[in-house]
């Protein structure tokens, strides 16, 4: 639980209710450590407390309330914070990732989870999986194979789901593009492998790491520029024929990589915001040419992903050995260490930990 925002999160035994007629109860696996967590924590986007966050996780179903299809106790699901009514605007236009009916979920507006006192405690993004146990609805789940393992399916939930789908779904890289993935951590390396998956080249990766640009590599990146040390522009350029890239995705939270990135994008070219800042950033743009150069700035909400659509897609790469999901995982740790787990993540020397619940497997 966090009870105070930048403060090593407390462990404690609350009550869940049963879920409603729509949602579902779910025994947690596995759960990773997103960054989107560690700006939860530490109160970077607001919201209330106590609250459990964590959302890229995975479990076992152990009940379904009254008027739930498709899912049934003990199945084995990834779980996400999307969730979608499936019949409004949004939905109906493909773009479930925004549903306009989600902020009416009653999770929008009631607790599922209490403290010891009986006072509410609050679901990070209508998810709360740094727990044994969580209430969701059931758009929020998605069956997973046998074959993949819980650590695996969790990191579908989110990451894999933000970085990979920023390439695949809200822009659809083509074979041949020039792309550059600005930021190699756990988004970033989703978003080099999935540019290799697509077929462009070149795959330019940067950071200012070098063992997160040795990742990189070994996701399927072309090149590499450590952008602390060599001017980035330059060297994009060099690789580009001198234009700059078809594809800039910025996948950290950071407003100076999105100035960057709009450089490195060649003339009509496209960039991808993927990473969130923290409320109340803006980034600044040069704009005297900007229409006449005919760049695009396009933001992309957890990949664009539609959990029914996407999820058989990602699994079944997984299970041809296209999609690298278990090299993702850097350490694992149990749920009473998990603040070791997110201090390992602020240090930057992990692609992804996991915690690990009631024996993962």
């Amino acid at each position: 639980m966090c009870r105070e925002f930048g403060a090593p999160l407390v462990i404690e035994e609350l009550t869940i209710d049963p879920p409603g007629p729509d949602e579902v109860s779910v025994d947690m696996r596995a759960v990773a450590i997103c960054a989107s967590d560690l700006h939860a924590n530490d109160g970077a986007w607001g919201g209330a407390l106590p609250a459990v966050n964590g959302h890229e996780a995975s479990g076992v179903v152990r009940e379904v309330g009254a008027t739930v299809t498709g899912v049934e106790p003990g199945d084995r699901v990834m779980v996400s914070l999307l969730r979608s009514c499936r019949d409004c605007y949004f939905c109906d236009r493909h773009e479930s990732h925004l549903c306009e009916r989600r902020i009416d979920f009653a999770l929008a507006n009631e607790q599922r989870l209490r403290d010891a006192a009986g006072a509410p405690v609050a679901q990070g993004v209508y998810t709360g999986a740094f727990a044994e146990r969580v209430v969701v609805h059931h758009s929020q789940v998605a069956t997973i194979p046998d074959e993949v393992n819980f650590e695996a399916a969790a990191l579908l939930a989110c990451g894999v789901a933000t970085g990979f789908g920023a390439v695949a779904n809200t822009v659809q890289v083509d074979a041949g593009s020039s792309v550059v993935v600005v930021g190699a951590g756990g988004v970033g390396l989703n978003s080099v492998q999935a540019a290799r998956v697509a077929g462009a080249t070149p795959i330019i990766a940067l950071d200012v790491a070098d063992t997160k640009l040795s990742d990189a590599v070994e996701f399927g990146a072309t090149d590499t520029v450590r952008s602390d040390v060599v001017d980035p522009l330059a060297a994009v350029r060099a690789l580009t024929g001198g234009r700059g890239a078809d594809f800039v995705f910025v996948t950290v939270g950071s407003t100076a990589a999105i100035e960057q990135a709009v450089d490195l994008a060649r003339n009509g070219g496209t960039v991808v915001v993927v990473g969130m800042t923290r409320s109340g950033e803006h980034a600044s743009i040069e704009t005297s040419g900007f229409a006449g150069n005919a760049k695009r700035v396009v933001g992309s909400f957890l990949g664009s992903t539609d959990l029914r659509r996407d999820v058989p897609i990602l699994t079944a790469l997984y299970l041809n050995g296209e999609l690298l999901l278990d090299e993702l995982v850097t350490a694992r740790y149990d749920l009473d260490d998990i603040n070791e787990a997110i201090a390992s993540t602020r240090r930057g020397e992990a692609r992804r930990n996991v915690v690990v619940i009631g024996g993962a497997g």
